[in-house]
C-alpha cells in the first residue's frame, strides 16, 4: 500500500484524537480566514470609498462620525451645516469640485443622499438603464440595491427615517425609480440617490417650487444626458463639460455648487448634512482644512487621516484575535503530537512487522509524517470553509450599507493558511515519526 493510504487508514482508526486534532486545526485556520478577508476588505474598501475625496466639510463634533456618515454611510451625521455658508467655501479658489449631501433616511438600510448630479462626477457613475432625476422624489439606485431588493425602473420605493429599516416610514412621499447605475465596486452601489429637494420635502420643509423648477431641474437634467451617455445634449448657460483630464472648464473662482442647488432661490435657511471637496492644487491640503476649522462654524475632516486612525483602531481587536488563532493553531498542534504518539504505542508490533515484511525506516517515517500532514491539511481547508462561511452570516445578518464584505472573495494569502497547516501537521509529527524510525525490531517482538 502506499504510504498516504497507510496513513488515512491510521487516522480512521483512532477516529476521536483525530477529529480533535483537525477541529482544533479548522477553528485556528477559520479565524484567521475571517481577519485575513475582513483587514484585506475592510481597507480595499477604505481606499475604493474615498478616493477622490480630499475633505469632508460638516457639522462640528467627531471627525471620524463625520467620515463615516458622509462617505461610508455606516453612522448618523454630525448635524447640519448651512448652505449659504458650504457655498461660500465651495466658491473658494482652491475647490475644484463641492459635492453637497443631504441625509437622514434610509430603504431597507441602504441610505437615501440628496445631492446634484456632481455626485456622479465624483465618483465616475454611469447609468446601466434608464436616466437621472429630472423631478421631485425620482431616484436613482445603486447596482447592488436594484439586484438585493429585485428594483426595476418605475417601481416605488419608501423611505424611513434613520439608518435602520425599522425607523418611520414616510409613506406620504414614495421615490420612483427612474435610472439604475452600473456596478461600481464601492458604497455606491449601495445606495439611493435622489436631489437635494426630495430630502428637504421629505422632512416637512415644502420650500419654494423655483428649488426644483429653477435649480435641481436645470442642472440635473442637462447632466443626466452627459452622465447617461446621450450624444444629443444641448449646451446651456452654467452646465460644466469635464476635459477629458476630469478638470472642468468653469472659472476658477465660480464654484460647482452654486445654482445648481438651489437656482434663483435664497439659501440662507437651507441647510445640507455635509459637502465632500475636492482640491483644485496640493496647496489646499494644508491651507483649507484651517481656513474651515478656524474661520467657520464647521469642522473639516481629511478622508485620509480618519481612515488610517480607523483602520488602526480596528487593527487593535484583529491582533488580539490573531494571537487567539495562533494559541487555537498552537493547541491543534500539540493535539496531533499527542494522538501521533500515543497511536505509535498500539501500533508498535505493526511497525515492527511490516519492518520484517521489508519496510524501510524511511517509509515508516513517511507513515507517520504523512498522519502528521493529512490531519492538518484536512483542518486548514475546513478552516477556509469554516471561515468563508463564517463571512456570510455576518454579511447575512448586517443590514445595507454596512455589509462591506464578499464571501466569495478567495485570496491569495489563504493558500498560506493551508501552509502554516500542513506546516503545524510536519512539526508535531517530527518526535513521533523518529519514534517509529528508530523502533528496533528485535526488542518489539520479543516484547522488552
Amino acid at each position: 500500500m502506499k504510504v498516504l493510504q497507510i496513513a488515512w487508514k491510521n487516522i480512521r482508526q483512532n477516529p476521536a484524537t483525530s477529529i480533535l486534532g483537525i477541529l482544533l486545526t479548522a477553528f485556528g485556520t477559520g479565524i484567521l480566514c475571517v481577519l485575513l478577508l475582513t483587514s484585506h476588505q475592510l481597507e480595499e474598501q477604505l481606499d475604493n470609498n474615498s478616493r477622490g475625496i480630499d475633505l469632508v466639510v460638516g457639522a462640528k463634533g467627531s471627525p471620524i462620525q463625520l467620515i463615516l456618515s458622509s462617505i461610508y454611510h455606516m453612522d448618523n451625521p454630525t448635524g447640519n451645516i448651512s448652505l449659504a455658508e458650504a457655498e461660500k467655501l465651495a466658491a473658494n479658489p482652491m475647490v475644484k469640485l463641492a459635492v453637497p449631501l443631504s441625509l437622514g433616511d434610509n430603504y431597507r438600510g441602504h441610505r437615501i443622499v440628496g445631492t446634484d448630479s456632481t455626485f456622479l462626477q465624483l465618483y465616475g457613475l454611469e447609468l446601466a438603464e434608464g436616466r437621472i432625476w429630472q423631478e421631485d422624489f425620482e431616484a436613482v439606485i445603486g447596482a447592488e440595491v436594484a439586484q438585493k431588493h429585485r428594483l426595476h425602473i418605475g417601481d416605488k420605493i419608501y423611505g424611513a427615517h434613520g439608518l435602520s429599516s425599522e425607523g418611520h416610514a414616510h409613506d406620504e412621499h414614495p421615490y420612483t425609480i427612474t435610472g439604475i447605475f452600473k456596478p461600481a465596486h464601492h458604497i455606491a452601489d449601495r445606495l439611493v440617490v435622489a436631489n437635494l429637494a426630495s430630502v428637504w420635502r421629505m422632512h416637512g420643509d415644502e420650500g419654494d417650487e423655483d428649488v426644483h423648477e429653477h435649480g435641481d431641474e436645470h442642472h440635473d437634467e442637462n447632466h443626466s444626458h452627459e452622465l447617461a451617455g446621450v450624444e444629443e445634449h444641448e449646451h446651456h448657460h452654467g452646465e460644466q463639460h469635464p476635459h477629458e483630464d476630469g478638470s472642468s472648464d468653469h472659472h476658477h473662482d465660480e464654484p460647482q455648487l452654486v445654482k445648481s442647488i438651489v437656482g434663483d432661490v435664497g439659501t440662507s435657511e437651507r441647510e445640507i448634512t455635509s459637502m465632500l471637496i475636492q482640491y483644485r492644487n496640493p496647496a489646499a491640503i494644508g491651507l483649507f482644512p484651517r481656513l474651515v476649522n478656524q474661520q467657520t462654524a464647521m469642522q473639516a475632516a481629511s478622508p485620509a487621516m480618519e481612515s488610517a486612525r480607523l483602520f488602526s483602531l480596528l487593527g487593535i481587536g484583529i491582533d488580539s484575535l490573531q494571537v487567539l488563532a495562533y494559541v487555537i493553531m498552537l493547541m491543534a498542534a500539540l493535539s496531533v503530537f499527542i494522538s501521533l504518539y500515543n497511536a505509535l504505542k498500539s501500533r508498535k508490533y505493526d511497525l515492527a512487522i511490516m519492518r520484517t515484511l521489508g519496510a524501510s525506516q524511511g517509509k515508516l517515517f513517511g507513515i507517520v509524517i504523512a498522519e502528521g500532514i493529512l490531519l492538518t491539511f484536512v483542518g486548514a481547508l475546513l478552516g477556509i470553509i469554516i471561515g468563508h462561511t463564517a463571512l456570510y452570516l455576518i454579511g447575512a445578518s448586517t443590514d445595507g450599507t454596512a455589509t462591506l464584505l464578499e464571501t466569495l472573495v478567495l485570496l491569495p494569502q489563504e493558500a498560506w493558511l493551508v501552509v502554516i497547516g500542513v506546516a503545524i501537521g510536519f512539526v508535531a509529527a517530527v518526535i513521533p515519526a523518529l519514534k517509529a524510525y528508530n523502533t528496533s525490531i528485535s526488542q518489539t517482538l520479543s516484547g522488552n
